[in-house]
């Protein structure tokens, strides 16, 4: 029998995904305390309930399934042209940033977007990362043969590492390398930092004069206050040229539970003559069946007068949260970045414990769980990722916890 052969790039993953192994240990701390009352402000998902316009329109559109007349089937393989011309509107046209509806691809996570996209570019393209980072960007990259091997320093051969440190503020400076694709988010992910204006545009003039094409990830834009700060990329100019953005209703409308999300790829995007929004709009169409028709509706909902504010509520709910967490924080002598224009807090560890002897000693002394900066690469040791995604009450015990524990 000749055996079959397997994509070995899987095997050289972690044996489990980062908030796998956080929710392992969880799992045998709460068997070995099973009164333990534990609050967890780890992974990034919501907590608050759906906005009540995007729960109408859920009802209205489940309704309009039960009947013949309106009975939807396959949705179009792009998005709803209902959902195309409010995400153009409010998102971009506010901003002063024009967009074609065929330059937006609407689908069930920024999370899979950003893990997709590899599959149009060659697995021998170099790729940037930041260090820290957020560990889909890393992983999908090694699961496409990109990556090399492994050091002994924990990064990988064949990337281009972009080290965000509290020297720099977080910021990652421009690689002194060529790279051919360059992962950046803002607001981070982990550290909650958001760049400005001229930061931004430094990253775009690079990505043109080198040819690179800058993998946007703008998940939490909407959790900006600062002025000086973009929303979008393409406010900047050039970016059109040389970007592709992310966009999810995850963390502002609260659809983890829900799955919505778009990505845009300009027409002006070119690579060897070739049009990456056509590539894209291929893969898409040949892959993937398109987001239900109740949940396009669903994010329709979210641009309507009522919804708009019923989602800056949310938003706001959670913002006063990372407020807490971060004046509860430095209050207890932690050192603290983000929480400003994010819904992350980053945070050093004390007495220069590790990020996983930090998460061992926060479960054991305060039931509190959060995430160590170690799982979102070398450069986040010594660091932790708190969230402001519980709810009011129980971040301001888990600070109130922090504070008596440290």
């Amino acid at each position: 029998m000749i055996p079959m052969k397997l994509n070995e790039n899987f095997q050289k993953l972690q044996s489990s995904y980062l908030f796998s192994t956080i929710a392992k240990k969880v799992a045998v701390y709460q068997a070995a305390h099973p009164q333990a009352d534990i609050i967890r402000l780890g992974i990034g998902d919501v907590t608050r309930p759906l906005p009540p316009a995007v729960i109408r329109a859920m009802h209205q559109a489940a309704d309009e399934m039960a009947r013949a007349e309106s009975f939807q089937g396959y949705p179009p393989e792009y998005g709803q042209d209902f959902l195309l011309e409010k995400i153009r509107e409010y998102d971009f046209a506010a901003y002063g940033v024009s967009l074609e509806a065929d330059e937006i691809f609407v689908s069930d996570g920024a999370k899979s977007d950003t893990g997709n996209i590899g599959d149009i570019f060659d697995v021998d393209n170099i790729v940037a990362v930041c260090d820290p980072i957020y560990p889909v960007y890393v992983d999908t990259n090694i699961m496409a043969g990109r990556s090399g091997d492994l050091m002994e320093n924990g990064r990988w051969s064949n990337f281009v590492y972009l080290p965000c440190t509290a020297e720099n503020h977080f910021l990652p400076e421009l690689p002194k390398t060529h790279a051919d694709l360059i992962y950046l988010c803002f607001p981070n992910n982990p550290t909650g930092m958001a760049i400005d204006f001229d930061g931004l545009k430094a990253w775009v003039d690079y990505a043109n004069r080198e040819g690179s094409v800058i993998l946007y990830d703008a998940a939490y834009e909407a959790y900006i206050t600062q002025e000086n700060i973009p929303h979008s990329i393409y406010q900047i100019d050039g970016a059109k040229s040389c970007a592709i953005e992310f966009r999810s209703y995850s963390k502002t409308a609260g659809f983890t539970g829900v799955r919505c999300a778009y990505t845009v790829v300009p027409k002006e995007l070119k690579r060897n003559g070739v049009s990456l929004n056509s590539l894209w709009a291929r893969r898409q169409a040949t892959k993937f069946n398109g987001v239900s028709y109740i949940t396009q509706r669903a994010a329709e909902a979210t641009y309507s007068e009522e919804g708009r504010q019923e989602v800056r509520d949310i938003i706001s709910y959670y913002q006063k949260n990372a407020s807490v967490i971060t004046q509860g924080l430095r209050s207890a002598g932690f050192q603290t970045w983000g929480g400003v224009n994010s819904p992350y807090i980053w945070m050093q560890t004390p007495g220069g414990l590790t990020s996983w002897a930090f998460f061992d000693q926060l479960l054991e002394r305060a039931q509190v769980v959060g995430t160590p900066g170690s799982g979102f690469g070398p450069a986040g040791e010594g660091y932790f990722r708190l969230t402001a995604f519980g709810s009011a009450a129980r971040t301001a015990e888990a600070l109130e916890r922090i504070a008596t524990a440290f």
